[in-house]
């Protein structure tokens, strides 16, 4: 098979001869072997790992994304963030959590950019509701 994994910016792996890839969704880890029927889903922020055919094992850590199998010859992963490495242990200890806290942090900056967005939006809706205006913005003297 053939296992190709992408981020926003580089091509992480793209390698041939891939005997066996084991990745992780909501519902849990799961392997793709040679053969596999096309399949996708949403993959978590995990550790993907794959053999070759010369039973070399390898890793990456991915901060989420979706694996495609197509025609049971290719498994195609698209993340946000891939870091690739021998040292299995490193991985899932710093790396994993470094990508969970920068999740969490992005998240926390979208709501905080929402509410800006919705605070802006009830402000023109204000004003542009001339019943909803306040006495100063219409003319008159109170």
């Amino acid at each position: 098979m053939r296992l190709i994994i992408t981020t926003p910016t580089e091509i992480a792996v793209n390698i041939d001869n891939v005997h066996h890839v084991r990745a992780e969704d909501s519902t849990g880890s799961f392997g793709v072997l040679p053969g596999h029927a096309d399949f996708l889903t949403a993959l978590t922020i995990s550790v993907l790992n794959w053999r070759d055919d010369a039973g070399s094992e390898h890793c990456a850590a991915v901060r989420g994304g979706v694996l495609r199998v197509r025609g049971g010859k290719s498994v195609q992963v698209a993340t946000r963030e891939a870091v690739v490495g021998n040292d299995l242990q490193h991985l899932r200890e710093v790396v994993l959590k470094q990508m969970a806290r920068n999740a969490e942090s992005e998240q926390a900056a979208r709501l905080g950019a929402f509410g800006l967005q919705e605070a802006a939006v009830q402000k023109i809706y204000r004003y542009l509701r001339p019943s909803e205006r306040p006495a100063s913005l219409l003319g008159h003297k109170s």
